[in-house]
């Protein structure tokens, strides 16, 4: 295959799966609101990739993985199924009751990687995903207690492109960079009770679809410490983006939503000629975004929503740790498992707002396997589940005045399942 045809068929790749990710819809995810990994082996391996490239997505969890990974294409797609669901009780303003958060089911996520040695010792990447968001989609108003009318949810969509540079600096050791664009959609309904607390209440709720625009940047090394031994680390600044104007009277600092800093580091081990293990951690830093990670408190004394320090979501920065294993059963296939454990980024005290935005999930348990053809196509597939996690409310829906919602408490539930299939073509 000549690289004037590589290139025709990587635009193609490109453009398909860039208009197919702008059409997705991402839900809540095991990493908090992020998905627990990029690239459906690395899915299939617990999520853990930040010492151990297997595909050209592994530049989304380490840059310095494009010196690793040759001349490729990767293209795959999930097909995501989050279980939301919250109980109100005890509450003055109407009866015990549950509510369903899946009017809208299930969600399609595509993903595109792209790698290509320059010289021996530079490489490019290229990575297009869906790296996570909220969603929820209520029939029936969970808030209606408190006179909300119409189905009620929230909907956030994060497409992240991310180019990429890796320089291979000594034997064995790399350094990459990705510069990180991402366009992000929301849209919020049904939440007009809360608007009166809101210092812009006309871009509070039921404004439609909102884009905005950002950037950040990622940084990685990775090292071959010995000649079974890898290790490596990242970084990812917080990406900066334009606010929802939309908006504004919801998110703190007049619509802000930035991106959470992440950082971690990883091992991974060849046990045997066969059989490889690898695990990470990662720190994701949510309170550093003010419409993310300020608590509700703030509305009780009197900071209205919108406001530079204004009420928010209440989440919690938390580490995630990712473990994984990969057997090479026979020349062709490839068997992969996994397991990944989150810190609880919401407090029960938090949960009345988090109605919206249930991403309490702490455990995922995947499987995956590749099929490598006699031609060298690699067909994988993989699936997780995030078994049934529920925030029980404490001192969650506040009673008094101002405002009063009458008290008791909100538990909000969340589960997973994901089922995902990739293509991955060497040259």
């Amino acid at each position: 295959m000549t690289f004037r045809t590589t290139r025709k068929t990587a635009s193609k790749f490109l453009a398909a799966t860039g208009l197919a990710l702008l059409a997705a819809a991402p839900a809540s995810a095991t990493d908090g609101y992020f998905l627990h990994g990029a690239g459906a082996k690395a899915k299939g391996s617990g999520g853990a990739a930040i010492a151990y490239p297997q595909d050209s997505l592994a530049i989304t969890a380490n840059p310095a993985a494009a010196t690793e990974l040759g001349h490729r294409i990767d293209v795959g797609f999930d097909i995501f199924v989050p279980d939301r669901s919250v109980r109100i009780a005890g509450n003055a303003f109407g009866a015990d009751q549950s509510y369903s958060g899946n009017n809208a089911n299930p969600f399609v996520l595509p993903e595109f990687g792209y790698t290509v040695p320059l010289s021996e010792k530079l490489s490019f990447a290229l990575a297009i995903y869906a790296n996570g968001g909220m969603n929820t989609d209520y029939k029936r108003n969970p808030f209606e207690r408190f006179g909300a009318t119409g189905e009620a949810g929230i909907d956030l969509k994060q497409v992240f492109v991310t180019p990429t540079l890796a320089v291979r600096v000594a034997d064995g050791h790399s350094l990459g960079i990705s510069v990180i664009g991402v366009a992000q959609s929301f849209r919020a309904k049904g939440i007009a009770p809360f608007a009166a607390a809101s210092s812009d209440p006309a871009n509070f709720t039921d404004r439609h679809e909102d884009w905005t625009w950002g950037g950040g940047v990622r940084v990685g090394w990775l090292g071959h410490l010995t000649d079974r031994l890898s290790a490596g680390a990242f970084y990812q600044s917080k990406i900066w983006t334009a606010k929802f104007e939309r908006y504004a009277g919801l998110f703190a600092v007049g619509g802000g939503f930035d991106v959470p800093a992440s950082w971690g580091g990883g091992l991974a081990y060849r046990l045997t000629d066969r059989l490889d293990v690898a695990a990470d951690v990662k720190r994701i830093e949510y309170s550093g975004i003010g419409s993310v990670g300020n608590p509700l408190a703030p509305l009780f004394a009197g900071v209205p929503f919108g406001a530079a320090d204004g009420p928010g979501f209440g989440w919690k920065d938390i580490t995630v740790y990712k473990f994984g294993a990969v057997y090479k059963a026979s020349p062709s296939w490839t068997l992969r498992a996994g397991y990944g454990r989150a810190d609880q980024p919401i407090p029960a005290s938090q949960t009345f707002l988090n109605i919206l935005a249930p991403g309490v999930v702490q455990d995922h348990f995947t499987l995956g396997a590749t099929w490598t053809a006699p031609s060298g196509m690699e067909v994988t597939g993989h699936i997780l589940r995030a078994p049934k996690q529920t925030v029980h409310g404490q001192g969650s829906i506040p009673p008094g005045n101002p405002p009063g919602f009458g008290g008791g408490e909100a538990d909000i539930s969340l589960a997973e399942t994901v089922a995902g299939l990739s293509f991955g073509f060497k040259f």
